[in-house]
């Protein structure tokens, strides 16, 4: 007869070192509330007051054009005030004062808006926060690390939360560059007496190399694993790479084929990691007379619901008028499927018989639609019968 406790030992000896690095590379989601969205503002015109600002100017445009937000949105009574409401008491989620392709300063200037910027940075109500410098290629490797270290210094003094804080790498091209990245936060933590690990730091994907390599591997796996634990995000820039493929200006886009792509695949490199993943912008603004209100509030409320859809639950917003239907398309996406959700996880699903995995999901898509506002506490502790501390636990 086989000695199955002798033979299980034996796996456990041999599988060991593979059992330890699963658990080191893939930990699964991380716990707490991610961002819906990631604000980005030139440094030159970032100042006090502006996430109040933003939702000011948000709610004066859908005031300005309600019918139209009506019609490009399907929003009925209840979602108009729900966008309001948001727009009210927490409008930016996530900003980044930006000092790479929306900035045009020069290194004086630039040195100046970072000494302005970092106390600002440090006061903002937002749930993330941060800076996008220039990247570590070559040409701009001094100018932004002059400005990282001058930014992490104001912000430290001015007393800013570090589990608020994220910056961002931008046009990464290999690797190596990640590694250079994780040195140059380990040397600030060391500078300014913080434990290790404690900054961290999002990585871009707008480059080709960044998705594929020359040896043919998907350069953007790699990037996950050698960030060592503090990589906060990957975020697609949907210029950028579209323009380094060849591609038109005019088909540029979230949704061209070559940019959902790039995003499989960076969704491929960060799956079970804990890292997630960010779509990118439309810079069709909802700006000028009706029509082109109309026109840029219909794009921008499809892309996100397309991504949303897609399982990326966060993007860019570049305007004050973009906020209406950030919030529109993702409290619709989250309130649309909540019953039949609800329904699943209380179960009481009826002819669905949910996988473990499948049930994880439905609590991290409801846990979602909680913690952005989308549905209430009441809402789920009365359609499914558990409450939100359940709900984490399951996923």
């Amino acid at each position: 007869m086989t000695d199955v406790d002798a033979l299980t030992r034996a796996l456990d000896e041999r599988l060991a070192e593979a059992d330890a690095a699963l658990a080191a590379r893939y930990p699964g989601p991380r716990p707490g509330r991610a961002p819906v969205h990631t604000v980005y503002v030139p440094a030159d015109r970032f100042e006090a007051g502006l996430v109040a600002s933003y939702g000011e100017q948000a709610l004066d445009v859908l005031d300005a054009h309600e019918e139209r937000f009506r019609e490009a949105t399907g929003a009925d009574d209840d979602l108009v005030a729900r966008v309001r409401a948001k727009l009210r008491d927490e409008p930016v989620e996530d900003l980044r004062v930006d000092l790479e392709d929306g900035y045009g300063g020069g290194a004086a200037a630039e040195d100046a808006d970072v000494a302005r910027a970092a106390p600002l940075v440090a006061a903002l109500p937002t749930l993330r926060h941060g800076i996008r410098f220039k990247c570590l290629e070559a040409p701009t490797r001094a100018r932004g690390v002059r400005t990282l270290a001058a930014f992490v210094d104001g912000y430290l003094g001015a007393g800013g939360d570090l589990d608020a804080l994220v910056v961002t790498l931008p046009k990464v091209t290999s690797v190596d560059q990640v590694e250079a990245m994780v040195e140059a936060c380990a040397w600030l933590e060391r500078d300014h007496g913080l434990a290790e690990g404690r900054l961290r730091f999002e990585v871009q994907v707008e480059t080709p190399q960044a998705v594929l390599g020359a040896d043919g591997t998907a350069t953007v796996a790699g990037m996950v694993h050698a960030a060592a634990g503090r990589c906060a995000g990957l975020h697609f820039g949907t210029y950028d790479y579209s323009a380094s493929l060849g591609i038109a200006a005019q088909h540029q886009a979230m949704d061209h084929p070559a940019a959902d792509h790039a995003k499989a695949v960076m969704q491929l490199a960060a799956a079970g990691t804990g890292v997630p993943v960010a779509d990118g912008s439309t810079n069709v603004l909802p700006v000028g007379g009706p029509d082109a209100v109309l026109t840029g509030w219909v794009l921008h409320h499809r892309l996100v619901r397309r991504s949303l859809a897609r399982g990326l639950y966060q993007g860019w917003d570049l305007h004050p008028a973009q906020l209406p239907t950030r919030y529109a398309a993702t409290f619709g996406f989250y309130r649309d499927g909540f019953a039949r959700a609800a329904e699943r996880l209380s179960g009481s699903g009826g002819a669905v018989l949910d996988e473990p995995a499948t049930f994880k999901a439905l609590a991290g898509y409801v846990l979602r639609g909680l913690d952005c506002g989308a549905i209430s506490e009441q809402e789920v502790l009365d359609a499914t019968g558990h409450d939100a501390g359940r709900l984490r636990t399951w996923a």
